[in-house]
């Protein structure tokens, strides 16, 4: 397993920090291990600081008053979750859970303010990875209420080969249920629009492995959002 000093140094949050801060960084890290399915905070709790994934993964989602889960985003290793209430001192505004074995660190909110206030560069990082946050939920809010879903399906395909550095392959780093709810549908829906675009011959299913090969009718699609 990776050292802990390792791991922060290979967050984009910590970025271009130097050794001795980075160093106090990790004296107020707290190591966190979780099996698969469990709760890492709830909507409502108090938020006593954030986390950092260091290995697994989570997912930030909330559940409707007739139990649909809305999944809003999954992190994965190097990604933090739970920041924005440390500055505001709101509570949780989602819930957070592993849907892998996960190896998370988590820091106390008094202590990372304390550090943050007197480190211009760590405070200029939190604004970026806020402002790319603010930038991840206006497109999100954006596909979900302006676009049908295979045109949020088609959005999300090039995006995550754009995550992968790939051109024309992407692997599925989630369930196709997990998938649905990241895109406010349905397994069975999204199976169907699945099943259409491999027929149109925009993508080629294997699995978890899709292969894009119509990589600009994936991108009118996700401008205009509908299949013919």
């Amino acid at each position: 397993m990776k050292k802990i000093i390792d791991i922060i140094s290979q967050v984009p949050l910590f970025s271009g920090l130097p050794e001795d801060q980075l160093n106090e960084i990790k004296q107020i890290a707290i190591d966190k291990f979780y099996d698969k399915g469990k709760t890492v905070f709830l909507e409502g709790d108090d938020c006593s600081g954030f986390y950092i994934v260091a290995a697994g993964k989570v997912k930030i989602y909330k559940v409707s008053f007739e139990g649909k889960e809305q999944i809003f985003h999954i992190y994965g290793p190097g990604n933090p979750f739970g920041e924005v209430p440390v500055f505001s001192g709101q509570k949780f505004p989602a819930n957070a859970q592993t849907i892998l074995k996960s190896h998370l660190l988590f820091f106390p909110r008094t202590a990372f303010v304390d550090l943050i206030s007197n480190n211009p560069s760590l405070s200029l990082n939190m604004l970026a990875i806020l402002s790319v946050r603010l930038r991840q939920f206006t497109v999100q809010i954006e596909n979900l209420s302006l676009k049908e879903v295979p045109g949020r399906l088609a959005s999300y395909l090039l995006y995550l080969a754009n995550e992968q550095g790939q051109e024309d392959f992407v692997t599925l780093n989630i369930s196709k249920g997990q998938l649905a709810s990241l895109l406010g549908t349905i397994p069975e829906t999204l199976s169907r629009i699945l099943a259409k675009m491999n027929k149109q011959n925009l993508i080629e299913v294997s699995g978890r492995d899709i292969k894009l090969l119509d990589r600009s009718g994936l991108e009118e699609l996700a401008e205009h959002g509908k299949l013919q």
